[in-house]
């Protein structure tokens, strides 16, 4: 786990990472908002503690950026600063902030805000990835691995397998698959449908079974092939 400071009071930083660093995590210090912005897009660290008032781009301005940006939207953020009025708190927290700690602060207290919003993450983290046995796919970044070897999925692919594993041994009918597909369904998308589970199966190859076929009705999905009682 990295977790960027990104503090101008050099003292204020340091205190802040000794604590951490106590507890295992590893981090990284910046006293300039510039710089910060710059350090996050390089690091792409687990989480950022911003201070508010910084040279350069303040903390908001920070932040906006970061929820602007694909690869960094999903960085956790807390906002370390002296601006403890209750409008400042609610603008932060409004904002998408993961937690607001008021300076002065006790370290101890934020070390625990600081594991609350990891383990926070890392459940919503999890929650992106799908799996069943060897086959994996990441809803975050799209990518699909069988057996740790990628899969090379168009997006439609990637889509329509997702939804079939999340619900495990339930017939889909083909109604809702064209909606989940193209976001509405009629009659002339059934061959377009049934192209995509052909293509899919294709590329499963050795398990291709796990996409039924539930005939006048849709597709569902089983871990295993050999059984297709539901």
């Amino acid at each position: 786990m990295q977790i960027l400071v990104v503090e101008d009071d050099v003292d204020i930083a340091e205190l802040v990472a000794f604590n951490l660093e106590r507890q295992g995590w590893k981090c990284a210090l910046v006293h300039h908002g510039n710089e910060g912005w710059e350090q996050i897009q390089r690091l792409l660290p687990d989480l950022v503690i911003l201070d508010v008032m910084l040279p350069g781009m303040d903390g908001m301005q920070i932040f906006r950026a970061m929820k602007e940006n694909e690869m960094t939207r999903r960085i956790p953020v807390i906002f370390l600063t002296a601006r403890g009025a209750l409008d400042d708190r609610l603008e932060g927290l409004s904002l998408g902030a993961d937690d607001y700690v008021t300076k002065p602060f006790s370290p101890k207290e934020l070390v625990l805000r600081v594991r609350n919003v990891l383990t926070r993450a890392n459940a919503g983290a999890a929650q992106l990835v799908v799996r069943s046995g060897a086959l994996v796919l990441d809803k975050n970044t799209l990518a699909a691995t069988l057996g740790g070897v990628p899969l090379e999925l168009t997006t439609a692919e990637f889509k329509l397998l997702a939804y079939l594993m999340e619900r495990p041994g339930k017939v889909q009918d083909r109604y809702e698959l064209q909606k989940v597909l193209f976001g509405y369904a009629d009659t002339t998308q059934s061959r377009a449908l049934d192209t995509h589970v052909k293509r899919l199966r294709q590329k499963l190859g050795e398990h291709a079974a796990c996409i039924v076929t539930e005939r006048g009705s849709g597709y569902y999905f089983t871990p295993d092939p050999t059984n297709t009682d539901r």
